[in-house]
């Protein structure tokens, strides 16, 4: 054979690449999706941006506001505690009082670790709901990426420089509100009516 017998396979193969790629670039824009190999997201906008995200911030910030006031609460009754041991001390004798001191600092040791445990809890509640999120983010995040023709989704805080138009964390909010809204309802299940 000669040196160009294969050249109308190769320049066939070509044309059929290029027309399967401008196909797919074309869906893509009809999606309103990027072109890119590359494209990025910031996981913090989008959790935060989210209906999900939104919800959780919500039931956080009211437990917050109930960890706060109960806070308060036991700092106004240790404070008053205090003060009416302070007035007591001239009329006791020294061991007794010093007894009352040692149980008085127990208490107030007590209270501060069980309300550290309480906001440590609070702290957690919000990591695992992000977890939870991410989780059901992904298979959402990697339809995009083949929607968009790309190989790789990056987080956005770890690139050094890119175009903004990499960035799908907008359009991934937008499919992840669509598909699991507030997250109170699991995907795939019906709501149960109030009455039946």
């Amino acid at each position: 054979m000669g040196r160009g017998a294969g050249h109308p396979f190769r320049l066939l193969t070509l044309i059929l690449c290029l027309a399967t790629l401008s196909g797919h670039s074309l869906q893509a824009q009809q999606l309103g999706l990027p072109q890119y190999a590359i494209l990025t997201v910031s996981t913090d906008r989008m959790f935060a941006g989210s209906a999900f995200g939104q919800r959780v911030a919500r039931e956080i910030e009211a437990h917050s506001a109930v960890l706060a006031a109960e806070n308060r609460r036991i700092e106004a009754e240790l404070t008053q505690e205090e003060l009416e041991l302070t007035e007591q001390r001239p009329k006791m004798d020294a061991q007794v009082f010093r007894a009352l001191a040692d149980a008085f600092d127990q208490k107030v040791q007590l209270n501060r670790a069980a309300q550290d445990a309480k906001a440590r809890e609070l702290n957690q509640i919000g990591d695992t709901a992000r977890a939870e999120f991410l989780g059901v983010a992904r298979p959402i995040l990697e339809t995009l990426m083949r929607e968009a023709g790309a190989g790789v989704i990056l987080e956005r805080a770890n690139v050094f420089l890119s175009a903004n138009a990499t960035d799908i964390t907008d359009l991934a909010i937008a499919r992840i509100d669509a598909v699991i809204g507030d997250g109170t309802v699991v995907p795939g299940t019906n709501p149960v009516p109030d009455n039946p």
